[in-house]
């Protein structure tokens, strides 16, 4: 079997920083309600017009570019979304097509929030028995017109933005290696986040419009409790299959959904705050972005070094779940 690195980050996000006082004028919010309850201060949204592609491209090019890999040697390209930029083709295709990566098996994988992890678990399996040697994983979402700006409970949370990374067989290499990486399901609760209109049960109409069906609906307080849970049991269950206690972790990179939830996910799992990764105070919620965007981040600053041991988990809607481990 085939051990698989990291060999190339990259992210994006668009230029337009939206503060939190941009909502004061809509909703019944403030600064420091916003601040204090999810830790975020600003967050970047798409100019109209704009789709996944436009933000997935550029962070993909920042990946290959740090692999030093031309996109003609990509095997596969996996891009984690549920807003691609048309209902067909996927939006792996059209990036596909973007960067000129012509030798690649593209498709995308829906599983909101943790679709990176879900992407790095189905990389892995291609990647194993050698099969596919380079593959591009993408995690990139566009919220910001997907959410109802009269709802405070949801308008202030998201950001747009995508990250990537070039995997490759890391046997004898410096490119490290991805330990294990273990993906979740509980479709039972599937009403705590989803967005009801656009699909085949409620196609695109002016009643689904009317009703506000293409928004984001989310149950907060149920959402918050789930994901602490299932956060932390992913991550026990990753650490224990490798045999791996918290002390050994070098970086958490926790989904940038809420800081009270990053919080409490690393105390009871007893990682120390400063080993904690945080971008939510300046991105927002940005959903399948969220861990590649604050990975590349990292390793790009130099906070991530090689060697290091990188604990990243997520949850979303779904309601799925995931865990990775790896040495960067």
């Amino acid at each position: 079997m085939k051990k698989i690195g990291i060999k190339g980050t990259g992210s994006f996000v668009p230029t337009r920083e939206v503060p939190n006082s941009y909502f004061e004028k809509m909703v019944d919010t403030s600064d420091e309600w916003i601040v204090t309850r999810t830790g975020i201060r600003s967050r970047r949204m798409i100019e109209p017009g704009q789709a996944i592609s436009d933000l997935a491209t550029p962070a993909s090019e920042r990946a290959l570019e740090m692999a030093g890999l031309s996109p003609k040697k990509l095997d596969l390209i996996v891009i984690g979304t549920s807003t691609a930029d048309m209902l067909s083709p996927s939006a792996a295709c059209i990036v596909q097509h973007r960067l000129g990566a012509k030798n690649a098996v593209a498709f995308d994988i829906n599983a909101a929030c943790p679709a990176f992890i879900y992407g790095l678990a189905v990389a892995q399996k291609f990647m194993q028995d050698g099969s596919h040697r380079y593959v591009l994983v993408v995690g990139g979402e566009i919220v910001s017109n997907r959410i109802d700006y009269k709802d405070r409970s949801t308008c202030v949370l998201f950001g747009d933005g995508a990250g990537a990374v070039v995997l490759t067989h890391s046997n004898g290499h410096r490119y490290g290696e991805i330990l294990a990486t273990q993906i979740y399901s509980d479709g039972d609760l599937w009403k705590l986040l989803y967005v009801p209109g656009g699909g085949s049960r409620i196609p695109p109409s002016y009643q689904m419009l009317d009703k506000g069906l293409q928004y984001v609906k989310m149950q907060g307080n149920e959402v918050f409790k789930y994901s602490i849970r299932t956060m932390v049991d992913a991550a026990r269950k990753i650490m224990e299959s490798k045999k791996i206690t918290a002390k050994k972790i070098d970086w958490f990179i926790p989904h940038q959904a809420n800081i009270r939830i990053m919080e409490e996910v690393a105390k009871r799992l007893e990682i120390p705050p400063d080993k904690v990764i945080i971008t939510v105070h300046k991105y927002g919620n940005t959903s399948a972005a969220s861990i590649p965007t604050a990975l590349d981040e990292a390793v790009r600053s130099g906070k991530i070094q090689h060697g290091d041991l990188v604990l990243a988990n997520s949850f979303g809607a779904g309601f799925t779940w995931g865990a990775t481990l790896l040495r960067y």
